[in-house]
């Protein structure tokens, strides 16, 4: 009776099966199910079809899914991010850098972590630089369910949502009229509706900023946690790949992904009903010790980490690349100029069951 519409759902916790249920798009659908007249998506309340199922890659089916993400997944290949490999160094630096001539206090969060991928991702949208904290603002408040339950609103949740609305219906407009080399003018070249155009702009900035800077944001925390990690990366730089994996692993951004049966499924041993919710939990299945030795302990040498931070299969995680390259840069940028961190404050958590997100990180980089 607690979830929306009084409708249960089903949870997905084994690491076998999360891999299973994200690999089988044909019997879990990230769209819509039977006897649900086209609503469904991504999340546990149902969104009316045409808000985001159907529209939103992360929420389309084929062959929708496969003709949007068609337009741009070759940019988000290693070999098409190598170009940024250069320009990510020398702003991870001057993020870090700017924060240890401040006397290294900081909320590592906003200052530091949040910098890097949003930059990024404001240029590989062709979003001025200078608008990038709006944007920040306005997604941090539509995903931090901050004063309010599911399916809930309040002022600040619709202003921010009729802002980032406009904000991409406006820079739509513009590229239209003026085509650059950017994602968002390349989606346009690439025949979407305004719908779908609205609905990637959306999810492109907010998954493009909000994952990575909270993957950024834990891994330092549990650095704080476990000291001697640190200084195990310090005296092995060779580490820091795997390191960079077991903070995905540890972290798991995104706590959980809906999906709709499409038909009668047998998982876990019960049978999952055509039209039924289905979630699946990353946490849970990142922390299966079927797969993982000693799962609870945060290890940067971890060897294998078959990890599902950014699913499987269809859907996933078009900018995965980006995100890697980002986390390694940002600890190649912390290994040069910080020897730890210490507590200047109480971490504050936002409140969501679907990301899990810092809001604010108060420590000191230690020189």
């Amino acid at each position: 009776e607690h979830t929306p519409g009084g409708e249960g759902f089903w949870v997905i916790t084994r690491h076998v099966d999360v891999e299973r249920v994200a690999r089988d798009h044909a019997a879990f659908s990230s769209q819509t199910g039977p006897g649900r007249d086209g609503a469904g998506g991504t999340i546990i309340e149902d969104l009316p079809g045409g808000i985001g199922p159907g529209v939103m890659l992360n929420m389309c089916d084929p062959p929708t899914h496969t003709r949007i993400r068609g337009l741009v997944s070759r940019g988000f290949t290693p070999k098409g991010l190598a170009p940024l490999r250069s320009v990510l160094v020398d702003r991870a630096g001057l993020i870090v850098q700017a924060a240890v001539d401040r006397g290294g206090e900081c909320d590592f969060l906003t200052e530091v972590a949040a910098e890097l991928p949003l930059q990024t991702i404001a240029d590989l949208m062709g979003v001025p630089q200078a608008d990038r904290h709006q944007l920040f603002a306005w997604t941090s408040a539509i995903l931090d369910f901050r004063g309010r339950d599911l399916a809930d609103t309040t002022p600040e949740v619709a202003e921010a949502g009729i802002g980032m609305r406009a904000y991409g219906e406006d820079l739509v407009r513009l590229r239209r009229r003026e085509p650059g080399t950017d994602l968002l003018s390349t989606v346009i070249a690439g025949g979407l509706s305004d719908a779908e155009l609205g609905a990637f702009f959306s999810l492109l900035f907010t998954a493009g900023s909000e994952t990575t800077r909270n993957s950024i944001a834990g891994g330092v925390l549990a650095f704080i946690e476990r000291p001697g990690e640190w200084e195990r990366l310090r005296r092995d730089r060779d580490l820091t790949p795997s390191a960079v994996e077991e903070i995905l692993r540890w972290t798991s951004a995104t706590a959980y992904n809906r999906r709709t049966a499409t038909v009668d499924v047998e998982i876990g041993g019960v049978t999952v009903a055509a039209g039924a919710k289905t979630t699946h939990w990353y946490p849970s299945a990142n922390r299966d010790d079927a797969v993982f030795a000693d799962p609870h302990r945060f290890d940067v040498g971890r060897s294998p980490n078959p990890h599902l931070a950014f699913g499987q299969g269809l859907h996933h995680c078009l900018g995965a690349a980006l995100a890697r390259l980002e986390i390694a840069t940002m600890l190649d940028a912390l290994l040069d100029r910080c020897a730890g961190f210490e507590p200047a404050g109480t971490v504050e958590w936002g409140r969501s069951n679907k990301h899990t997100s810092i809001r604010h990180l108060p420590l000191r980089l230690v020189s």
